[in-house]
């Protein structure tokens, strides 16, 4: 049974959730028309059932929850692009299994989270949370105890990543040393250091902060084990994914003062939305900075994100690309060539496929003019352009070869 419909159609619509920003909806259209369907807020389970009738994309950020469930009640779905970084709030293998890349835009928010840990780490090494929960309850702290510039600290930057290069560029030009720990050999910027372990790290910087993704590898990151193994009245920062962290053992280390102060912005367990309460073991403790991943809730990130995600969803309908899918074979095959007609199939990852499909073109009169194919342990994914007219049926038989999941024929680059 194939996993959605065959499609073929010169018009595409799609379906925005959750104020994805407008600058999208411009960059959906710049290789060809899409009707464009928005949602303020993400919408209920069966509200997004209902939505999802005949749209070939779906636009989403982190709130909305992609399953199998949502994707039976989506035959026509080409494409899913998550307006924000993370992925985790879909099924990326069942999405593949389907036939459907999924897009993000892992890099658009750089600048802004960089900036939002910079400026956390000023505000902890003057301890300003403290004084401001103290002047709310109308106290005066004003005092330099424990209050530090940040020149010459010490910064440990674990993940070394287009974030954590960008603020170690951000952190030398103030005057901090800059350390990092990657797990893959990274080009150095300015006089950062690599470090030979996270432990060595830990023990060595006087703020530590996060920027790697949610893996098996690194869930639970910072444990009690290495909180406790960083250096004595140093601050822990955490702006990249909420399972890095053991909250609770992070709670202990401020509460007995080993920790100075840190930075949380996202967190294990989420409010689902703005009535939902949030609660935190962190919420007790003074110089701390809990603020509600807003990393890259910056106007501009959102548009960077609008637009890059957008356009990559855009270049997938028109041309068949799925550069940076996260869960796909990726293939930037390029314009379709003049006077030909372009298929795009998604399969099986078996022997003998493209010679099926070969054969295919063949016997309906057709000339592969060009040809392109990735696959990875799963999915392949061929395109191919194909000269001369095609059978009216042409899509049904492409549809019908064994380990086809969803074929189908591009709009011509005249379309629309």
């Amino acid at each position: 049974m194939k996993a959605g419909r065959p499609v073929s159609s010169n018009r595409f619509s799609a379906l925005l959730v959750e104020n994805v920003h407008p600058d999208a909806d411009a960059a959906l259209e710049s290789y060809g028309p899409i009707d464009i369907e928005r949602a303020g807020a993400s919408p209920e389970r069966g509200e997004l059932k209902a939505a999802l009738k005949g749209k070939s994309v779906l636009g989403i950020r982190s709130r909305t929850q992609i399953d199998a469930d949502i994707l039976d009640a989506a035959p026509d779905l080409l494409a899913l692009g998550c307006f924000c970084i993370g992925t985790n709030q879909v099924d990326l293998a069942e999405a593949a299994r389907r036939g459907i890349p999924v897009f993000n835009a892992p890099f658009a928010n750089t600048r802004s989270v960089a900036e939002l840990t910079l400026a956390s780490i000023i505000m902890l090494m003057r301890r300003v949370p403290e004084k401001m929960f103290a002047i709310e309850q109308g106290g005066w702290l004003k005092t330099a105890e424990g209050c530090n510039e940040v020149r010459k600290k010490k910064l440990g930057i674990v993940g070394y990543g287009n974030i954590g290069a960008q603020l170690s560029v951000l952190a030398s030009a103030l005057g901090m040393h800059v350390y990092f720990y990657d797990v893959e050999p990274k080009l150095v910027h300015g006089n950062a250091r690599p470090m030979d372990s996270l432990d060595a790290l830990l023990a060595e910087c006087d703020v530590v902060t996060l920027h790697v993704p949610s893996t098996p590898q690194t869930r639970n990151l910072m444990n009690a084990t290495r909180i406790r193994s960083m250096k004595p009245g140093s601050i822990l920062i955490n702006q990249a994914r909420g399972d890095l962290v053991d909250i609770d053992a992070l709670a202990a280390a401020l509460e007995d003062g080993h920790l100075a102060g840190a930075a949380v912005d996202v967190f294990p367990v989420e409010p689902s939305s703005k009535d939902e309460r949030f609660t935190s073991p962190l919420q007790r403790q003074r110089n701390v900075i809990l603020t509600p991943h807003i990393g890259g809730s910056t106007l501009e990130a959102q548009a960077a994100i609008g637009q890059d995600s957008a356009i990559k969803l855009a270049k997938y309908l028109y041309l068949g690309s799925t550069g940076h899918a996260v869960n796909f074979p990726q293939v930037e095959p390029g314009p379709i060539r003049p006077g030909c007609t372009r298929v795009a199939v998604p399969h099986k990852n078996a022997p003998g496929f493209l010679r099926r499909l070969n054969d295919a073109a063949e016997r309906a009169g057709a000339n592969v003019a060009a040809q392109f194919l990735q696959t990875d342990a799963e999915i392949g994914y061929a395109l191919a352009d194909l000269e001369g007219k095609l059978p009216d049926d042409f899509l049904e038989r492409i549809n019908a070869l064994d380990g086809t999941i969803r074929a189908r024929l591009l709009p011509t680059p005249s379309a629309g």
